[in-house]
């Protein structure tokens, strides 16, 4: 299969074979086509030489990094996108029940609503909704009645997300789908697709769920493919085999290629047949050989003095429509790493601005020490000239830098941060999404700064770059602050957790951060617990079995709890409309945000349970 964009080769016979167990890694830098190949698969875009053989009657779905969805559509019928059948009853059930709610002595409407639900029975559309809610509540997803037009791109995403797993295709192709998950999402999505019965190529840049989810791996290089078995892991160390062979089989060729050079030296002349096919073999390995070497420069020097006062932030305060923060107090010193989590909203941007001097807090200080020159990676890269070439755009930096090392050129640290010598003139208007951030980094780190701010630096940047990331800062002499949900990352920058948790005061802990979150999950699970399972956890260990089953109370519980769900979710649309209808009457409104609460909660532990049922169900 060949894939070409303009003068940009993407794939020259790329073959490979997906089975109906695999449960594939999809990883190569930034621009060498992983979504494109995606698509491709898709049947969204086409290859310009080769084909891609289905069995008959296969259902392929793609889960695209920026999903276009419709956005007159609710959460709950954009997941039943593709049912016509079960959208169309559950929109007639929603209306009916709107009409009951307001004329409930009408046998009319009685009527409507038992042959709905009898249609709803006969479809599984109950079971089908509850296990929607389920899916859509584990990625964090509980308004399911909001229009898609109303979503923030993170919340249409866990959309889309759920959209193509209820669908359950025989090949789930998943571009990037742990973005916009905190961690417990992404733990349930890994274990999820750990059982899914069909198989999966996924994109990630989060490789702690590449280990958890993959069984192999395809790497695209040099628009070749390389399949390997096992997990991420497993594959670092079956590509570094591969390296090292390649790397003999170049010792080699170069070994033979001064022999042969020699020889023409010598002024070798094509007297013979044999001297003849010995010259044509010479100029064909001319043509193969060239500067393997690569550069051992350590671009971690790339930072300039830095004094002893850093950062200090005083007691400071800050609340848009609600407290972020309060009465916060950090102390940044030379060579601290410190990473800042928290849940989406808790202010982690804010944080990050406010201790770079871009935003003042309402109360508190912030001071920043006089030699201090930071350099911050946002989430929203600086416009940039779209004609301009990659290594203009770096020499607006420095035309060079003098470390340590030596003297480091705009090229040498286009190469550390691989783009290939022969892309260095390629204009930027080119180059993918993850291509420009890192071209955007390579530019900051140019200006040398001693203070490095990351905010999100994971999204949209492959795993080679990430660690190549990862290697110029353990070397970096600076101070690294990073904002991230990427644990792998963050394991490996932070030394110190800045937890920010709205309207008290951030806690600060020197736990890595998968430490940190496996203390946090196991500490929600014991507050969670079932009890009625405790009698069967105190059996000796001889006595437990694997539950196989519903028990027969759990058999009852199950025969009802879809109505239970519903007649939740219709107290809560009561009070909803309630809530909109009191206008000035504040101390009525707090009693239904109150009851509100309460109800929304309820309704969590009902899914929650739906879902645990529902594995044991008959």
């Amino acid at each position: 299969m060949q894939k070409a964009y303009g003068e940009k080769s993407l794939f020259q016979d790329l073959s490979f074979t997906i089975t109906d167990t695999d449960k594939i890694g999809l990883i190569g830098v930034n621009g060498t086509g992983k979504s494109t190949l995606m698509k491709m698969i898709a049947g969204l875009e086409y290859a310009d030489a080769g084909e891609i053989e289905y069995p008959k009657n296969y259902t392929i779905k793609l889960l695209d990094q920026e999903p276009d969805l419709n956005e007159h559509l609710t959460v709950m019928e954009t997941v039943f996108e593709s049912d016509a059948e079960i959208t169309k009853l559950m929109n007639q059930y929603q209306q009916i029940m709107n009409e009951f709610e307001k004329n409930p002595e009408s046998d009319q409407i009685q009527e409507r609503m038992l042959s709905i639900q009898q249609k709803m029975d006969e479809n599984n559309a109950w079971d089908a909704a509850s296990k929607a809610k389920a899916v859509l509540s584990k990625l964090g997803m509980n308004q399911t009645e909001m229009k898609i037009s109303q979503l923030s791109g993170g919340q249409k995403k866990r959309v889309a997300l759920a959209q193509v797993l209820l669908e359950e295709p025989d090949l789930l192709l998943l571009d990037e789908p742990t973005n916009h998950l905190d961690y417990e999402a992404i733990l349930w999505l890994g274990q999820y697709l750990q059982k899914y019965s069909g198989a999966i190529l996924f994109v990630s840049h989060d490789r702690y769920f590449i280990d958890q989810v993959s069984n192999s791996m395809l790497e695209l290089e040099k628009g070749k493919a390389y399949k390997y078995k096992g997990n991420y892991q497993q594959f670092i160390e079956a590509k570094a085999e591969r390296e090292e062979q390649q790397a003999s089989e170049e010792r080699k060729k170069n070994n033979l290629y001064k022999n042969e050079l020699a020889w023409m030296r010598k002024g070798a002349k094509a007297r013979t047949t044999k001297q003849k096919a010995r010259i044509q073999r010479f100029e064909i390995l001319e043509k193969s050989v060239g500067n393997q070497e690569e550069s051992e420069l350590n671009i971690g020097s790339l930072s300039s003095r830095l004094g002893k006062q850093v950062i200090e932030l005083k007691g400071v305060t800050k609340k848009y429509d609600q407290v972020l923060f309060k009465d916060f107090s950090l102390l940044v010193t030379p060579g601290d790493r410190i990473g800042i989590v928290g849940s989406n909203g808790s202010g982690k941007s804010t944080l990050m601005n406010m201790i770079a001097g871009r935003i003042k807090p309402d109360s508190g200080s912030v001071d920043i020490g006089q030699t201090v020159k930071i350099g911050y990676f946002s989430q929203e890269i600086e416009e940039m000239d779209q004609t301009m070439r990659m290594i203009e755009y770096i020499r607006e930096s420095a035309e060079a830098i003098e470390t340590a090392d030596g003297t480091v050129s705009p090229s040498q640290i286009l190469e550390q941060f691989l783009f290939p010598p022969e892309v260095h003139g390629t204009p930027i208007y080119k180059l993918s999404g993850g291509e420009k951030r890192r071209l955007f980094l390579l530019k900051l780190l140019m200006k040398q700064p001693n203070v490095l701010m990351l905010d999100e630096p994971t999204n949209d940047l492959d795993t080679q770059t990430l660690t190549v990331l990862e290697n110029f800062l353990e070397g970096f002499k600076g101070v690294v602050i990073t904002v991230s949900h990427d644990r792998y990352f963050l394991d490996k920058t932070a030394e110190k957790l800045i937890i920010l948790n709205r309207s008290e005061t951030p806690d600060i802990t020197l736990d890595d951060y998968s430490t940190y979150l496996e203390k946090k999950f196991s500490s929600n699970l014991e507050k969670t617990q079932e009890t009625p399972n405790r009698k069967s956890e105190e059996k000796p260990a001889g006595e437990a079995k694997e539950k196989t089953r519903l028990s027969y109370k759990e058999k009852l519980e199950w025969e009802t709890i879809t109505s239970t769900i519903e007649e939740t979710e219709m107290k809560i649309e009561t009070l909803e409309l309630e809530l909109n209808e009191t206008g000035s009457d504040y101390m009525r409104a707090e009693e239904i945000n109150e009851e509100l609460d309460t109800l929304n909660q309820k309704l969590e532990e009902l899914i929650e349970r739906w879902s645990y049922l529902s594995e044991y169900a008959e």
